[in-house]
């Protein structure tokens, strides 16, 4: 048991030599995953969501729906209680993670400030 301590230790300390020398501006939301500790199956539960969002914005976006804010309330809702959604929201955008969805969510956190 003592060598898998170990090797957690190690693993660790090698994840914290990482996050120090990647240039993280580039990629701020694999930041947040691996800072908050999301798990394999929370990372795929928060990607099959997006998958969905996005493929739900295209299809509306096609019918000429204008507002998205359900979308928006949805993502927020449904979003793992470890991440904050305007923090990834903004992360995902500049990742170019489904940008074309962020950049609406963005848009309408815009206009709710105003």
């Amino acid at each position: 048991m003592e060598k898998g301590k170990q090797s957690v230790e190690m693993t660790k300390f090698q994840m914290d030599l990482l996050m120090n020398v990647i240039d993280w501006d580039h990629y701020p939301f694999t930041k947040i995953i691996i800072q908050k500790g999301l798990t394999k199956n929370e990372f795929q539960e928060l990607m099959d969501m997006l998958r969905e969002l996005d493929e739900k914005y295209h299809l509306q976006k096609e019918e000429g729906l204008l507002d998205f804010t359900s979308l928006l309330v949805h993502f927020a809702g449904m979003l793992n209680e470890k991440l904050d959604p305007n923090e990834t929201i903004k992360a995902l955008e500049k990742e170019k993670i489904y940008p074309e969805l962020m950049t609406e969510f963005i848009n309408i956190l815009a206009r709710e400030e105003d």
